[in-house]
């Protein structure tokens, strides 16, 4: 010790030993596996420990000189490193300890810190106090270690059915204990210890703190010893001591004294104990099977030495100090050598067993009956042992039946003594002193020890022998119908003196006779048979009585006829009732003796009919005796109240029977034992009032008063009459409740009491009434009314049930509940003192039942105060959790609440109240409107605050709490194991209620959280840090903790499922909640590292409680969720890593000791771990949790019923229906109950009374039914939150944690393992429907993550990875295989679950864009040829597509009819989903096999032919306000589809064909264009920009139509003429639209989007060439064709001026105000190319325009004027012809812009080539475009960053490719547009004369403007009708300004243009063509 003196912090003293008795318990009582090697080590350990028993660690100066320096130098301590500076304050108490204790330096320095260490468990103590609470609790554990080991031998008395090993090893251990000499060590320690001796001392050196650790002190000394004691008891129980060790025990026996009430204390009656079992014999008796063993053992037979010390010691010894005392051994000895005389081992000693007479004789004068009864059963700790009864019965037994003779002198003795008293009394003379009542003792004995039978043993039944009279002559007998072999000799001996002693009783043995027999009736076979004693033992025959002496006077007979008598004599007495009958004496009185008498009698009639039912009847119906009659009638006369009471008790032992109790009441309303009818004049009262208030008052005693509560006790609860009293008062229990209330109850504090403890028996009888009446009450709506009944012809009003009276009291500030509250006030105060007081178990009895009031009252009081309300009764009340909050009359403060949940610090000693307190507790904190006050209750005072926390925090800790136990309450441990666990859970419920609540509140308060300052800013902390108290939240966290670091998992989980399920819910719901969760997280987390270490045991598996353990795991998952989410956000990575890796993992991993990771494992890089390796793959633990969900479900067959209707039944049921503490849904068992035994009993007739058995029994099966079903719906439920929890942990890992964390290719397999195996528990047969949404939402999520997984991946790649080996990380025929569960689930879903498919079909979409090819940059090379395209391999897209499509059609028409019906039918989104998936499959199926399937099946009839009813919808949409958007959603989604379907040529026909665009020509929606007004539009608009207003409302319906309209003529071309003459009756009807959107000055996206789409239509359709369909059409209706198809080219060409010409710079300008900065970009290239994509399809309408007029050009037509000058910016008026300078303009800004945006292109291009070397800010500014708001880009990784910049520069590439394609065609067809027309004006045109130039005139104009359509109507006039006056003049302008226009660089440009683009495009030439005449042109006319 001296080189190694490093300091244990556990404290050697304490620590181990803890250890010690822990791994003892374990493996002795609670039989853990593997407990034997540990119990093995530790033994091996400890041995020196119990060697020298509670021997201190020695004093030495070297030592003393460490400790001294400790402060200077330091100290080292083991597990910590370097040395650790003490304080001199820490140092001197260390002396001070090692003084007081005489312990070592070292140890006591251990101790104080063992003691600071654990301070927050002990609150309000100071570590010193605290040490020596571990000092002795060091010594505790010792102790009681070493007598579980000693119980746990292989003995005579006992086993504990432990394992042979374990037996062997615990004997073994305590043999070689007892050989050092345990039993002096034993004996020295029990003499040495003794708690004064101990507290003076302490007291001396300031050891003792408060009253409870005063108490915890005394209580931890008193148990050391008495272990100690208990450890030699049961040494003897199993084998004998030595001979030495005997004589040792019995010399410590000889000095013992004994308590002041001459009883021995428990320790040395277990001393006592310890030597009659050591001279026991009897168990020689049993014949067991190791009998002969137990022989060779037993010293008494083998050793004489031993014999003869032992018998020289007790007979030649010296006194001992309890002369009592030796008698008893002297006894036990002479019987043990009486018994062994009769063994043939005894002849040996017979020099000893002749002396057992002697021996006896000396043992009677010692008085040991007397000694027996006082000394040994009156101590406290006898009837706490099963054994010590055992051994006092075979003393007693063994007496009577082995010293018969001894037994009859002591009878002819007493018979003696009789008559000598009997002759002194006649002489009058004293009686002789010297009289010895041995006898009596006996029988007082007999009387005594078996009146009291704690472990229900019934040993009296070895008194009664069947008698012979029952038994035939042959050996077998029958008795009870139970076949008896013939009873042993002892039972027959013992029987006979039961029997014999009763014979001729002399009068003195008359009363201990009648106590030997009241208490050998104690029990229910033993009082059957005394009941027949005294039945057979009364006169043979009734008629020959003589007076009733005839038969034995120990009988029936005799004992009714006496009180027959008494009280015909005694009513002879009772004067009238208007004398004061009691003021009076009466004549004759009972004597003293006869008192005595009648007392011992009615108190063995109530034994006997207490226990037996029989008995109650048979007497109660005796037609001569009527005892009941008899009883009440003696209780009008005048006897004591002694009497009274005793009286009052058989009556209410007559009450148990419910039978007789009914007719009990009806005699005491008749007698008026108690008032209640007052007679007319009479002015006092009668009855049992006057008795309380004169005669018990003044003698300060009250039997009567508590026997009379006892017996309304007894009778509330077997009936109570509603009729009571009916005729002379208002019926009703009334004047009862008020005599109990009023005179009882209010009146019992301010009594007198001679015996202080009778203030609480009163106090606990009258409120054990209460209870009873307010637990039976249910509150009905008729109490509520004020019903009258008729009394001696007037109307009185009824009373009101007693429960209702009760409630009203107490929902009132009433003396009742202010008395309640006092009493609660009262008791707390009591029980702080923790000192033992007179009535201290009554008055707990008496708070218990005030508690139970209260709760009750809370209970109920929602139910009552709803029907006061609706009965609208004049009656004020007030919730009791108000009224709680009143003033107390005693402290002046408002400290109810607080008084209530002081009991919870008491729960360890009274775990009633602890459980009512926190039901109590747990009602109120669901109230919000309290809960500022509740905590200002609770902290108000420091000291009180500290209490209460630490009061809630010591429940939780309770280590005796266990679950499951079953509520059958015999077993007192196991009862209170049950309550103190049910205390947990309803301290949990309301930890849980309030934290739903915002704070401050009681459950923030109790778990630690700052409740003066904001919650959030709370700093949690593990106890005793920074002064932190121990809360519950630490509790809650250390009863999870308990066995989370071992294999097996948290202990809580397997050991108490369902407080572990609260105590996870408390932990979610802090994590959840706002403003708790940083404080909580970042302790659990820092300090605890609680998830991590619980995840690792999942998934939690309890077979017997499957509910418990899916609610374990949901709250934890739920919180993972959290806690990834959170640290993701916080960026602590490594936090997130380590949890994922826990989840996700599929490498089986080796945990160290510790549970960490190896450093060098988290060191490797981050993708490093769940590798595909050759290593044997685990299941990932995520998939572990989702395999212990069964997703079957058995549900409880159908109710089979014979008499109830099944309908009605289940309509019952639902009406009984409510949501219970867990939120499920179940059915009211009781209530139901209560429903069907209201309606049997309703029912009348004789057919009723006998089926009634039936009925009861059809009820019973209906509540099995319905408990199963509540079972199936928690179960059901339970299984949802758990698959739903796990769901959103699943997503939550893949949506919030750093997708770096997981790469791509890990993610995929995890993601395809997930689905596969939700896939496979959901395609089960017995798959639970409920649990399929979650799963379906569940694969949903899944799959589009794994969709985005693949495309990420693919864009990391480039284009050109990902072709190598199939499809990104995951196998193509993995995807197969999800898309065939997926399309199985699809269809196993059947007609229902539409919402759930929605999901579904939300899946296959994501799933399918898989194998979409993503977009590539149109780089504008030379294309490769179509022969190379298509002999090129074929892409893994299209091989994944075409396999995809293989699978999809491999299911036929049953999937298609599916989708097809969910399109059409149903709920919105499922319809939207559906129409999606109909146009993604119509997208890629190549065979149109759906097509077909859809145009064959009717439905795309059906989905054109909804158009109209979607007309009336969509009109609704363009009210100002905006109303739901679904109309509008799925018309986008149905416009979608027609629109892929009409891109087939066989789609658009089918289309037609089904009236497609008939349909639309009807809708009225398109008529209804609103009017773009920005100031009235700015009301309209949504704040939130979600709603569009009303004309984007517009254009989202218009824009579908235009672009289905446009597809369709481009697919029928080969039918042109039909479709375009549908299109362009479309266009005529809502031609006042088009117009209007045509000139529209708005320039927004929307308005270009419409413009383009509306030109290119009308470019296809509104052509002359559209009217040579119609022949048949009349001339009217041609001309007003011919006049919309005019107005048509009108409106384009004006527009077309407004865009090239007048307006274009203020439109460019207008689009870069319109478009917000943020996606300025974007915006903008999608507006240019809109304006480009209007100006070609202008200009490709004059192409076609002017190519349809005529082949030959002279007939030409003309569309613009002769005039080659730009238009000015000034507007050209309408009316005016645009001239040609226009298209000349166009042409030119064409080309302008083609070579800026091929350089824009071309830039781009090499961009994406190089996209990784870009710098930062340009990365950034292109994905600015992508991410929304601000902050976006700067989150994102930088891998993520430069696949979005890559999607956007392919973006600009492609936009770019678009608009010089748009370019190239505008600039070939504006040069055709002027070639054509110079070409006539030069060479063809014939000027008119010059004068008339192009002045405005009407006709010149008009001539112009009809021109080309006056040219179609009539082709053979001249062409003089077509074009107006050109004069010359005009025409050589022309040719000028086109030559100067048309000049060499732009012609150089315009070949450019065709070198760059056209090239690689097939009309190589034209430009070149075309420019070459152009010149032609203007030279040749030039020259």
């Amino acid at each position: 010790m001296a080189t190694q003196m490093a300091v244990n912090s556990g404290a050697s003293l304490w620590g181990p030993l803890k250890e010690l008795w822990e791994a003892v318990e374990g493996a002795i009582w609670r039989r853990q596996p593997e407990s034997v090697h540990l119990l093995d080590l530790q033994l091996k350990k400890h041995k020196p420990s119990f060697l020298t028993l509670f021997k201190n660690p020695m004093k030495s100066a070297e030592q003393r000189e460490k400790v001294r320096k400790a402060s200077t130098e330091g100290i080292a301590i083991q597990g910590q490193q370097g040395v650790r500076l003490l304080p001199e304050q820490l140092i001197s108490e260390a002396f001070i300890l090692s003084d007081l204790f005489d312990l070592g330096e070292l140890a006591a320095l251990e101790l104080l810190l063992a003691g600071e260490h654990q301070q927050p468990h002990f609150p309000g103590l100071t570590r010193g106090l605290v040490a020596v609470l571990l000092y002795w609790d060091g010594k505790r554990c010792v102790a009681n270690s070493l007598r579980s080991l000693i119980q746990s031998r292989h003995g005579k008395t006992f086993t504990l059915d432990l394992s042979p090993e374990m037996v062997n090893l615990t004997t073994r251990f305590t043999d070689e204990l007892m050989a050092q000499g345990l039993t002096k060590q034993i004996l020295n320690l029990i003499s040495d210890i003794s708690v004064t001796r101990e507290f003076e001392r302490l007291q001396k050196e300031r050891g003792l703190g408060n009253e409870k650790h005063r108490k915890e002190v005394t209580d931890l000394i008193k148990e050391c010893r008495q272990s100690l004691a208990e450890c030699l008891f049961a040494w003897t129980c199993q084998s004998p001591l030595s001979k030495e060790d005997t004589l040792t025990l019995i010399g410590h026996l000889e000095m013992v004294t004994a308590e002041a009430d001459g009883s021995l204390d428990s320790v040395n009656l277990a001393l006592v104990m310890s030597l009659l079992y050591c001279l026991d014999v009897s168990f020689l008796e049993q014949g067991t099977e190791d009998r002969e063993d137990l022989l060779q053992a037993l010293p008494l037979l083998t050793e004489k030495q031993y014999v003869a010390a032992v018998h020289s010691r007790l007979v030649e010894g010296q006194a001992w100090k309890l002369p009592g005392l030796q008698a008893v051994v002297q006894l036990a000895w002479a019987l043990s050598l009486r018994a062994l005389s009769q063994l043939p081992q005894g002849a040996a000693l017979v020099e000893f067993t002749e002396a057992d007479e002697a021996l006896a004789d000396q043992a009677l004068l010692g008085g040991v009956f007397l000694f027996l009864t006082e000394g040994i059963l009156g101590s406290d700790g006898f009837s706490q042992e099963e054994f010590y009864t055992r051994r006092l019965h075979s003393l007693i037994t063994d007496f009577l039946a082995l010293m018969p003779m001894k037994v009859k002198q002591l009878r002819n003795r007493a018979d003696e003594d009789a008559r000598l008293i009997h002759m002194a009394l006649q002489m009058g003379s004293e009686p002789p002193s010297s009289l010895r009542k041995d006898l009596d003792h006996l029988m007082i004995l007999i009387g005594e020890f078996y009146s009291k039978d704690p472990f229900e043993l019934e040993l009296g039944l070895e008194f009664w022998c069947p008698s012979e009279s029952l038994q035939h002559t042959s050996l077998t007998g029958s008795f009870l119908g139970v076949p008896l072999q013939r009873p042993p000799h002892k039972q027959v001996v013992l029987s006979k003196f039961v029997r014999q002693m009763g014979d001729l009783l002399p009068a003195t043995l008359y009363i201990p006779y009648l106590c030997m027999l009241k208490g050998l009736a104690n029990g229910p076979q033993c009082s059957h048979y005394c009941f027949s004693l005294l039945k057979t033992n009364g006169a043979p025959h009734g008629e020959n009585r003589q007076a009733g002496m005839s038969g034995s006077v120990v009988s029936w007979e005799h004992f009714f006829h006496s009180l027959m008598l008494y009280h015909e004599n005694l009513r002879r007495d009772v004067p009238s009732a208007d004398s004061m009958q009691y003021r009076h004496p009466p004549i004759r009185d009972i004597t003293q003796r006869e008192l005595e008498g009648l007392t011992a009698f009615l108190q063995l009639l109530t034994t006997i009919i207490t226990w037996s039912e029989n008995a109650r009847l048979a007497l109660c119906e005796h037609p001569q005796w009527t005892p009941v009659v008899v009883m009440l009638g003696l209780l009008q006369c005048s006897v004591q109240p002694v009497l009274k009471a005793q009286i009052l008790h058989a009556l209410a032992a007559f009450g148990k029977s419910p039978e007789i109790a009914a007719s009990l009441w009806q005699s005491l309303e008749y007698t008026q034992i108690l008032q209640t009818v007052k007679a007319p004049g009479q002015r006092q009262a009668a009855g049992i009032e006057v008795e309380l208030n004169e005669i018990e008052s003044s003698c300060e005693e009250y039997p009567l008063t508590r026997a009379f509560c006892h017996l309304i006790s007894t009778l509330v609860e077997s009936a109570l009459p509603v009729n009571l009293g009916a005729g002379l008062r208002a019926p009703g229990f009334q004047p009862y409740l008020d005599f109990l209330r009023d005179s009882v109850f209010l009146a019992f504090p301010t009594r007198a009491y001679r015996r202080p403890a009778e203030k609480w028996e009163v106090a606990e009888a009258v409120l054990e009434v209460f209870h009873k009446l307010l637990r039976e009450y249910e509150p009905q709506p008729a109490d509520f009314l004020q019903e009258m009944v008729e009394l001696q012809g007037e109307q009185v009003p009824a009373n009101k049930p007693p429960g209702h009276i009760l409630m009203f009291h107490l929902l009132n500030d009433s003396p009742t509940l202010s008395l309640c509250l006092s009493l609660l006030e009262e008791g707390a105060r009591h029980l702080d003192t923790y000192a033992p007081f007179p009535g201290k178990k009554q008055l707990e009895s008496a708070v218990l039942h005030c508690l139970c009031l209260l709760d009750l009252a809370l209970q109920k009081e929602v139910m009552f105060m709803d029907l006061l309300r609706e009965s609208q009764t004049s009656l004020l009340v007030s919730p009791v959790e108000q009224l709680l909050q009143g003033v107390s009359a005693q402290s002046k403060r408002a400290d109810h609440i607080t008084n209530i949940a002081r009991y919870l610090y008491h729960s360890s000693s009274n775990p009633d109240a602890a459980f009512q307190s926190a039901k109590i507790l747990r009602r109120i904190a669901r109230y919000p409107n309290i809960q500022a006050r509740l905590v200002g209750d609770f902290t108000h005072d420091q000291a009180v605050s500290e209490k209460l926390m630490a009061g809630f925090v010591e429940c939780l800790d309770s280590e005796e709490a266990q679950e499951g136990v079953a509520t059958d309450d015999t077993d007192p441990e196991k009862r209170v194991a049950r309550i103190r666990h049910e205390t947990k859970i309803h301290i949990l419920n309301l930890l849980i209620t309030p934290l739903e609540l915002k704070g401050p509140n009681l459950g923030l308060y109790l778990l630690g959280y700052e409740v003066k300052k904001p919650v959030s800013s709370t700093n949690l902390q593990d106890p005793g840090v920074l002064g932190c108290p121990r809360t519950c939240l630490h509790a809650i966290l250390s009863l999870l903790q308990r066995g989370s670091e071992w294999r097996s998992g948290p202990l809580l989980t397997k050991q108490a499922p369902q407080l572990a399920e609260l105590c996870y819910q408390v932990i979610y719901q802090l994590c959840a909640c706002p403003d708790t969760s940083g404080p909580t997280m970042r302790y659990l987390r820092t300090s605890q590292d609680f998830l991590f270490s619980h995840l690792q045991h999942l998934p939690f598996i309890l077979l017997e409680n499957e509910i418990a353990a899916l609610s374990q795991m949901s709250w934890l998952m739920k919180t993972t969720a959290i806690e990834l989410r959170v640290t993701s956000l916080n960026r602590q990575r490594s936090h997130t890593h380590r949890l994922l890796k826990l989840l996700l993992d599929d490498q089986p991993h080796t945990l160290h000791a510790d549970g960490e990771t190896g450093m060098e494992e988290e060191s490797r890089s981050v993708s490093g771990f769940l590798h595909f390796g050759t290593v044997s793959k685990v299941r990932r633990r995520l998939l572990s949790v989702l395999d212990a969900i069964d997703f079957s479900q058995e549900a409880p067959e159908l109710l089979q019923l014979d008499f109830f209707e099944r309908a009605q039944i289940e309509q019952v049921i639902t009406n009984c229906e409510h949501v219970n503490e867990q939120g499920h849904t179940v059915c009211n068992v009781k209530l139901l109950h209560r429903v069907l035994v209201a309606e049997i009993n309703a029912l009348q007739g004789m057919a009723a009374i006998g089926q009634r058995p039936l009925l009861m029994e059809e009820v019973n099966s209906i509540m099995q039914q319905v408990v199963e079903r509540n079972r199936v719906r928690c179960s059901l439920s339970a299984k949802r939150h758990a698959l739903q929890s796990w769901r959103s942990l699943v997503e939550t890992i893949l949506m919030a944690c750093p997708s770096e964390l997981i790469p791509a290719d890990q993610r995929q397999l995890i993601i395809r393992d997930l689905l596969l195996d939700l896939h496979d528990k959901v395609l089960s047969e017995d798959a639970a429907g409920e649990l399929m949404p979650i799963v379906a939402g569940a694969v949903f999520t899944l799959i589009a993550h794994l969709s985005q997984s693949v495309l990420s991946e693919q864009q990391g790649a480039g284009p050109e990875g990902g072709s190598g080996s199939g499809f990104a990380s995951i196998a193509n025929s993995a995807l197969h295989l999800i898309l065939r569960k997926l399309l199985d689930f699809i269809l196993c879903t059947g007609g229902g679950f539409q919402r759930l498919r929605a999901h579904l079909y939300g899946a296959l979409l994501y799933y399918l864009q898989i194998a979409q090819k993503p977009e590539e940059p149109e780089t504008l090379q030379t294309g490769t040829s179509m022969w190379e395209r298509l002999t090129a391999p074929e892409d893994c897209f299209s091989k994944l597509q075409r396999e995809n499509l293989a699978i999809i059609e491999s299911y036929g028409t049953a999937l298609m009819e599916v989708v097809c019906r969910d399109a059409c039918d149903g709920h919105e989104i499922g319809r939207m989903l559906a129409l999606a998936v109909l146009d993604r499959v119509l997208s890629i199926d190549r065979q149109c096999q759906w097509l077909v399937y859809l145009c064959n099946s009717g439905y795309l009839r059906v989905l054109v032919e909804s158009l109209r009813q979607d007309d009336v919808a969509l009109q609704t949409l363009l009210t100002p306000q905006p109303p739901l958007l679904k109309p509008l959603y799925i018309y986008e989604s149905k416009m979608a589809l027609l629109t892929r379907v009409a891109k087939t040529a066989q789609g658009a026909m089918e289309l037609l064909r089904c009236g497609l665009v008939g349909q639309l020509v009807e809708c009225q929606v398109f008529h209804m264009l609103p009017q773009n007004d920005p100031l009235r539009g700015f009301g309209q608009r949504d704040p939130s920009g979600f709603i569009p207003s009303p004309l984007e409302r517009y254009r989202q319906i218009l824009l579908p139509t235009l672009r289905l309209m446009q597809v369709i003529l481009t697919s029928t071309t080969t039918h042109h003429q039909q479709g375009a003459a549908q299109v362009l009756q479309w266009l005529i009807v809502h031609s006042d639209v088009i117009q209007s959107i045509l000139h529209g000055q708005d320039m927004s996206m929307g308005a270009l989007q419409e413009l383009s789409l509306l030109t290119a239509i009308i470019s296809k359709t509104a052509l002359p060439g559209a009217l040579e369909m119609g022949q048949e059409i009349n001339s009217a209706a041609l001309m007003e064709l011919q006049g919309h198809i005019g107005r048509f080219q009108r409106q384009s060409l004006s527009l077309l001026v407004r865009l090239v010409g007048t307006d274009r710079a203020r439109y460019l300008k207008q689009i870069e105000e319109t478009v917000s900065p943020g996606d300025l970009a974007e915006k903008r290239e999608e507006m240019e190319v809109s304006m480009q994509q209007i100006c070609a399809n202008i200009m490709e309408y004059c192409q076609t325009l002017l190519l349809q007029s005529s082949a030959e050009a002279q007939f030409s037509l003309c569309l613009f004027s002769p005039s080659a000058s730009e238009p000015a910016d000034v507007a050209v008026p309408s009316a005016r012809v645009p001239s040609l300078g226009l298209v000349l303009l166009l042409l030119k800004n064409s080309a302008t812009d083609f070579f800026r945006y091929h350089d824009s292109h071309r830039q781009s291009l090499n961009k994406l080539e190089r996209v990784e070397q870009l710098p930062p800010e340009e990365l950034k500014e292109l994905c600015q475009g992508l991410v929304s708001g601000s902050g976006g880009v700067e989150k994102i990784s930088s891998v993520q960053r430069n696949v979005l910049a890559k999607r956007r520069l392919v973006q600009l590439v492609n936009n770019r490719a678009k608009l010089l394609a748009l370019c190239s065609y505008i600039i070939e067809t504006c040069l055709f547009v002027i070639w054509h027309h110079l070409e006539f004006y030069l060479l063809y045109c014939t000027p008119t004369d010059p004068k008339d130039s192009l002045l405005p005139s009407s006709r010149g104009q008009l001539s112009f403007r009809n021109s080309f359509i006056a040219f179609c109507v009539d082709r053979s006039g001249s062409r003089g009708l077509s074009v107006s006056r050109v004069s010359q003049q005009d025409l050589e302008q022309l040719q000028s300004d086109v030559a100067s226009s048309f000049s060499e660089p732009l012609q150089r440009k315009l070949l450019e243009v065709e070198g760059l683009y056209s090239k690689t495009r097939s009309r190589h030439t034209f430009i070149q063509a075309l420019t070459r005449r152009i010149r032609g042109l203007v030279h040749h006319a030039k020259g």
